[in-house]
């Protein structure tokens, strides 16, 4: 269905109620049923935003998720609720108080800016997806603070605005786009956008080269729960322009880079530190490694070893290494059945070996517990067992 309103009457919304805790097993047979006494359209509707919700649940928790409405690509691209909600409290420092919401989607962002209390303008061009933002404004009682305008962002003066935020598309026909010029809008039209007004903050790929950083942007890299979600370039005074940083949600810790070099190489120590996502993708792996004391096992790999426990490192999980082993199946194997692994989790990181299949060779069994990494220790394939801290 390319139309929202038939969801958006009494009887859309009294199916809707009735789906919410659909069980995809019974899914016919629900369906079936309803249809005897509603539109076959409306029903099948009403049953595809039902499992939408259910998948909104992860980034916006229930409470939201089965208030609001989802597109297909909409809840799939749509900023996680925590991460929405940082960047909102960043703006809200910074004064700001008004945000056009550049390529906006179902309205995840726009949300968490009017929460802020921020008036938002956000602005998508597709009719259905924006159709969608303003539903969900509607919904959350948010209303009066977002205004949905169905428009090619490159259209909007945003001269009216403390800020713009923009979120360009980065998927196309064939998956993930990795050019930031072939962003729809393109990176270079959103940094204009963005020096245009005293404030902005543009959503990237995580995976963006550090050169294409502009001088006058502070570059965030965010991740939730250890799993990096997206970078954001920041503009205006007091967001750090030249700097980088590393955001650790949802305890919302923040490392910023000093600018110091590499970490040197040195022979495995007691304790291996395993840097958060965001950390390595901001390049700040050397802060990491100076507040332990520590250096790097390869210099290519972001492992860091150190002689000290730091068992309360916000930016990185430490394990106490027990054994560091030449890489060899048949070694770990013994090991692994010697002390009675049973669980057996495995890390790798330069390595080319999947842990799942790892698993199935070494076939643990037992009651303890151990981590092995698969990784290379100065250039030679290398195995570390230990446990977590």
């Amino acid at each position: 269905m390319n139309d929202l309103s038939p969801l958006l009457t009494d009887e859309g919304q009294s199916l809707l109620d009735e789906l919410r805790d659909l069980d995809p097993a019974r899914e016919l047979a629900v369906a079936t049923r309803l249809r005897r006494d509603h539109p076959a359209a409306l029903v099948s509707a009403a049953i595809g935003q039902a499992r939408l919700r259910q998948r909104a649940v992860a980034k916006f928790g229930a409470e939201d998720a089965y208030r609001m409405y989802f597109t297909p690509h909409g809840v799939e691209q749509a900023t996680r609720g925590a991460v929405a909600e940082h960047r909102a409290r960043r703006f809200a420092a910074l004064g700001v108080r008004t945000v056009a919401d550049l390529c906006s989607g179902i309205g995840g962002d726009a949300i968490a800016l009017a929460r802020a209390g921020i008036s938002v303008l956000a602005v998508d061009r597709d009719p259905l997806t924006a159709a969608t933002a303003r539903a969900n404004a509607r919904a959350l009682g948010l209303a009066g603070l977002i205004e949905v305008r169905e428009a090619d962002v490159t259209d909007i003066d945003t001269s009216a605005y403390d800020a713009v935020f923009v979120d360009p598309a980065r998927r196309g026909g064939r998956g993930r786009i990795f050019d930031p010029e072939a962003y729809s809008p393109p990176l270079s039209w959103a940094l204009e956008a963005a020096r245009a007004r005293p404030y902005a903050a543009l959503k990237i790929a995580p995976g963006v080269p550090h050169e294409l950083v502009p001088d006058d942007f502070g570059a965030e890299w965010i991740s939730y729960e250890g799993d990096v979600k997206e970078a954001v370039l920041w503009s205006g005074p007091g967001t750090g322009a030249g700097t980088v940083r590393a955001t650790l949600l949802p305890a919302g810790t923040t490392l910023t880079g000093r600018g110091l070099p590499n970490p040197p190489v040195r022979p495995v120590g007691r304790y291996l530190y395993e840097p958060d996502g965001a950390v390595i993708r901001a390049h700040l792996v050397a802060e990491v490694a100076e507040s332990v004391g520590g250096g790097l096992i390869d210099e290519t790999i972001a492992y860091i070893t150190a002689d000290e426990a730091h068992p309360a490192l916000p930016y990185a999980t430490g394990y106490e290494i027990t054994d560091v082993l030449p890489f060899h199946l048949k070694n770990l194997k013994a090991l692994v059945r010697e002390r009675e692994i049973g669980t057996l989790t495995v890390k790798k990181r330069g390595s080319a070996i999947e842990p799942e299949e790892l698993r199935r060779r070494v076939k643990p069994k037992g009651p303890n517990a151990a981590t092995v990494f698969l990784t290379r220790v100065a250039g030679a394939p290398s195995m570390l067992i230990g446990k977590r801290m």
